[in-house]
């Protein structure tokens, strides 16, 4: 028998996530460990309606199912940027209005009150996510990683991207430095849509902080509205008196949305 959607089908399915352990850079939490998902790749529409069809043996037509799935959603997101909330049944999108109002007379500036779309998972997600499986692969690797990335005009963190906001990003090991040879370390941003998928932006303009375990700065103002991955390439080692003899490169396992 072909798999069904039902819900008490779905909470039944076996889920498993594979997670590798960093160490925490929270203060006097040495020897503590957070799990972070290892990095798969994201899933299109495409994608996961080929899923629908091998793995439950879906019998309708496969173009049929692909674009009824992009209709819905074209029509949910027209009615997201109406003000009204969309729900799934598995999750809730919500459209917010950030920035602050200094009067109750002020006009609305985008550039100041950016509006954004906020997740909420319903509790029929919540009650599938207690029967995942994680599987932990060890540490990571101690070349350091990528954390968070926090959209410093919304607050929201590994989510939103803004042209010409601030931003902070989170790790370990990531201070962005070269020998004053290697042209390539910096920061980018590395586009992941089909057409211009692994072009990297990079980030010019001076870096209001850049440590070991947080770096500060300004996204350029023109990015196009797309799906994006923070990546660091970059010398250091550790060690502010020596540098790798070849930059690493640091891609975090998040994507970031320029709406």
């Amino acid at each position: 028998m072909p798999e069904t959607y039902e819900d008490e089908d779905l909470e039944d399915v076996k889920h498993r996530i594979k997670v590798k352990l960093y160490q925490s850079n929270l203060p006097d939490a040495k020897g503590v460990y957070i799990a972070r998902t290892d990095s798969e790749a994201v899933m299109d529409i495409d994608q996961i309606c080929t899923k629908v069809k091998n793995r439950t043996k879906f019998e309708g037509d496969y173009a049929e199912l692909v674009d009824h799935v992009k209709r819905y959603f074209k029509e949910a997101m027209y009615q997201l940027c109406n003000g009204f909330a969309v729900t799934n049944g598995y999750f809730t999108v919500y459209p917010n209005v950030g920035g602050h109002f200094k009067t109750p007379g002020e006009h609305y500036d985008p550039d100041k009150h950016p509006v954004t779309m906020r997740y909420r998972p319903r509790a029929k997600l919540r009650r599938i996510a207690k029967k995942i499986a994680i599987d932990i692969l060890g540490l990571a690797s101690t070349e350091g990683y990528i954390d968070e990335f926090t959209d410093a005009s919304t607050g929201t963190v590994n989510d939103i991207i803004h042209g010409g906001e601030s931003f902070i990003i989170t790790g370990d090991k990531i201070k962005i430095v070269d020998d004053g040879v290697n042209a390539d370390c910096g920061l980018y941003l590395e586009l992941l849509d089909t057409q211009d998928s692994g072009r990297r932006i990079k980030v010019t303009r001076r870096l209001i902080e850049n440590t070991p375990s947080k770096v500060i700065g300004t996204a350029p103002m023109l990015i196009a509205p797309s799906r994006y991955r923070v990546v660091i390439v970059t010398q250091y080692n550790g060690s502010n008196n020596t540098f790798l003899k070849t930059p690493k490169t640091l891609a975090s396992s998040f994507e970031l949305i320029c709406a």
